[in-house]
Parts: C-alpha cells; sequence; structure tokens
C-alpha cells in the first residue's frame, strides 16, 4: 500500500492579485494613514531644526567662552592690520 502525502492547500483570498493594498483599503482609512505620514514628517522636520539650531547655540556659546591661546590658534594672523 502505497502512503498518500497529505497536501496543503492555501485558503483562496478573496482579493485579485492584481489589487494593491491602496485598493483594499477603505478610503477613511487612507486618508488617516495619509495624515499620520503628514505628522511624522512635520514632527521629524521640527526635530532637525531644533537640532541644528542647538548646534549653532552650543558653537556660539564656546566661541563666546574660548581663551586668548584657543582664538589665537584658530585665527592666528588672519586679522587684519590697521
Amino acid at each position: 500500500m502505497a502512503k498518500k502525502k497529505k497536501q496543503m492547500t492555501q485558503p483562496k483570498s478573496t482579493s485579485d492579485d492584481g489589487l494593491t493594498l491602496k485598493d483594499q483599503l477603505n478610503a477613511d482609512v487612507l486618508s488617516q494613514l495619509k495624515l499620520a505620514k503628514q505628522s511624522l514628517v512635520a514632527q521629524e522636520k521640527e526635530q532637525e531644526e531644533e537640532r541644528r539650531a542647538k548646534a549653532l547655540f552650543e558653537k556660539k556659546q564656546h566661541e563666546k567662552n574660548m581663551s586668548f591661546e584657543e582664538l589665537l590658534e584658530q585665527y592666528g594672523d588672519q586679522g587684519s592690520k590697521f
């Protein structure tokens, strides 16, 4: 007697292969996802601007507190002579 192999059947999907996720989603859900994406992009942009402003502020603070030796090393004889 030969043993029969059990074939695994995959459940058939109700959607066609040509449909995309966008086609399958409800319009309301799609609009919510678009709003979420826009808010995330805006939040990332705001964080990047804050990071740049903080770096600029720290650079200015460091330049304010530089010693004469550090200033001389950085600028050397580049100053204008009157």
